[in-house]
């Protein structure tokens, strides 16, 4: 299956680090935080990405640029000027980078791939969030349920979009409720390729879920483990620090 990644917006609640990078590309350690959660995906053998380019597309686009030629041990003869580097492969990813519009909404972005998934299933990452869900137990829930999308929920204060949950079922859906803690939406998803029929044009956000909710084709895996979201640069400090410690709850990869 194909993983799509939103890497479009602005990250105004980040200022500090995206007003000069998009923040899929602000750094947890020596790399950005979509190398963490690319190498997550692949760590359960999801290799194939779709990056949904916006804001400040390009340095992303010249972060995977170079990144075969920055990641490779390099030799260099000064006397000949001979260059040779490591041919052992450091990552086995197919990646496309692809410009889905510098002010088109979330949902808008999926559309706009809608080409290059066909009318498969594929997951659907947020480009700020890292966990250590099981991706192939979330598939396996997906599947087992048959309905057009499942999120996964988490459990984080209110300045996140908050769920009411009937089971298994998502009953409720708010973006961004004002008070309260409880069940909130992680991302990490699962999309059938119906859920094209809720998106109306490039100005259709992921709010439409609600709809999916009240149509009763939104289910939500239940995460217990570890979530973070950087939506500020305190989170950001946090996940620096976890990474910074070695023992980062979202590397489940060697």
């Amino acid at each position: 299956m194909k993983v799509v990644i939103l890497c479009g917006g602005l990250g105004t609640r980040l200022r500090e680090e995206t007003e000069y990078r998009p923040k899929p590309m602000v750094p947890i350690g020596s790399r950005p935080i979509i190398w963490h959660i690319m190498k997550h995906y692949a760590h359960f053998g999801y290799n194939e990405f779709l990056c949904a380019l916006g804001y400040k597309g390009d340095l992303i686009k010249s972060y995977f640029y170079q990144y075969y030629a920055l990641e490779k041990d390099v030799m260099i003869d000064l006397a000949t000027g001979k260059v040779t580097t490591d041919t052992s492969a450091r990552e086995d990813w197919l990646v496309h980078l692809i410009d889905t519009g510098a002010t088109t909404n979330t949902a808008g972005r999926i559309r706009r791939l809608r080409k290059h998934l066909g009318d498969e299933p594929f997951f659907l990452a947020y480009g700020d969030s890292l966990s250590d869900v099981d991706l192939n137990a979330l598939l396996a829930f997906h599947n087992e349920r048959g309905k057009t999308v499942t999120l996964t929920a988490v459990k984080s204060p209110a300045r996140f979009g908050q769920l009411t949950l009937r089971n298994e079922f998502v009953e409720v859906f708010a973006e961004k409720p004002d008070l309260g803690e409880g069940w909130v939406n992680g991302g990490f998803m699962v999309i059938e390729p119906r859920f094209y029929d809720y998106i109306a044009d490039d100005s259709t956000g992921l709010e439409i879920l609600k709809e999916v909710a009240e149509d009763d084709q939104l289910t939500a895996y239940r995460h217990q483990g570890y979530w973070h979201c950087m939506d500020n640069i305190r989170d950001r400090e946090i996940l620096e620090s976890e990474w910074a410690s070695g023992h980062a709850a979202w590397k489940l990869w060697n």
